[in-house]
């Protein structure tokens, strides 16, 4: 009989309490997914510089200054030229240099020629004449920093 009555009493008082909800906000789960999204940016960011993948030849000049978004040529091992990330043909590359130099301001722009370690001399010499024929006269060849 006393444990039907100690048991009726603490029931009875629970029911008649209630606990105050709680207003705060948990942000640990939320810091935990950022950092987690931080941590797969920054790995995943210098993929994604890059959009022809070359094995460039290494010297100990200087990297040159930029001032913005420049015209880059690209040799890849298999003699394919590319502007910017597009493939395009050798004959098609003056008019379409003209073209976009015109809009970004003249012949004075500078062109960033990027060529395989590995690729035929000629056709990175091939893709220069061109340039020079057309009359650019700044062009710059792309290297890596030299390591040793």
């Amino acid at each position: 009989m006393g444990m039907s009555a100690s048991g009726a009493s603490s029931g009875a008082g629970r029911r008649g309490r209630r606990k105050a909800v709680m207003a705060e906000i948990n942000v640990t789960p939320m810091v935990d997914v950022m950092l987690v999204l931080l941590i797969i940016f920054m790995v995943s960011a210098p993929l994604l510089t890059v959009g022809v993948p070359l094995d460039l030849p290494q010297t100990q000049a200087k990297s040159l200054d930029q001032d913005k978004n420049p015209l880059t040529l690209s040799v890849n091992l298999k003699g394919q030229v590319f502007l910017n990330d597009t493939e395009i043909a050798v004959d098609e590359l003056v008019p379409k240099l003209k073209a976009i130099t015109e809009a970004r301001g003249g012949l004075d722009e500078r062109i960033f020629v990027r060529g395989d370690r590995k690729v035929d001399y000629g056709t990175v010499m091939k893709v220069m004449g061109r340039l020079s024929q057309a009359g650019f006269r700044r062009v710059a060849l792309v290297t890596e920093v030299e390591q040793g």
